[in-house]
């Protein structure tokens, strides 16, 4: 006879899968990629370090695919931030601050993500987040385009260097350190999505209000 999991016990092994990549999430927000080691995971989630295993067969495997939910959470929210702007300069707008306020709010996390040595090979995962960004980033420049509001331009191009500006600039070795002041996260914010719409072409963002309407709270910056 072929065994068949119940609903509860495909939702029970579920829950504990989102329980260990929830404990590898925390662990790398506090002390970078490098402390997502299997035992402190393990410890974290309340399970064994072989039910880890079960779950993730490598250490590679789990930081992986703890790379994939950390962009499909950023990647969802940039389209939810987007979707309900008022239009295509305004989504676009909306997308740029998105990606800078996770950034902000994570950005220990968020250098593990991009760049962060490991000891492990985790370039696929960190390429793929990235393109999936950029991907959004340029879906919404083109809309902008096609809808009168910028110059043409090479749009996939366009994206790939405002994500990597705004890498850069927020949580590369040259970002300023601003987590302990909300006003200069909220105006940091402000600064790298008014560089962004003005480098692909949207010269009057501030005075459109463009910029003040795709700020988050500074509550959402500083509560993650």
């Amino acid at each position: 006879m072929v065994y068949r999991r119940t609903h509860q016990v495909v939702k029970r092994l579920a829950a504990r899968r989102s329980a260990i990549l929830a404990a590898a999430r925390d662990t790398a927000a506090e002390g970078g990629m490098s402390a997502v080691q299997i035992a402190p995971v393990a410890i974290r989630a309340n399970v064994a370090a072989g039910t880890v295993y079960r779950y993730f067969p490598s250490k590679a495997d789990l930081i992986s695919e703890l790379i994939a939910e950390v962009s499909r959470d950023e990647l969802a929210a940039v389209r939810r931030a987007a979707d309900a702007a008022p239009g295509p300069s305004s989504a676009l707008a909306a997308a740029v601050s998105t990606v800078a306020v996770h950034v902000l709010s994570q950005r220990k996390l968020a250098w593990g993500i991009l760049a962060e040595p490991v000891d492990v090979d985790v370039t696929a995962s960190r390429i793929a987040s990235r393109r999936d960004i950029v991907g959004e980033i340029a879906s919404r420049i083109d809309a902008a385009v096609r809808a009168g509001h910028l110059p043409a331009q090479d749009t996939q191009l366009a994206a790939t260097a405002l994500l990597g500006a705004l890498h850069e600039a927020l949580v590369g070795p040259l970002a300023t350190d601003t987590l302990d002041d909300p006003a200069r996260l909220r105006d940091t914010v402000q600064a790298v999505t008014l560089l962004a719409l003005r480098a692909v072409g949207v010269m009057d963002a501030r005075a459109r209000g463009l910029v003040v309407q795709a700020v988050l709270p500074v509550k959402s910056l500083v509560g993650a």
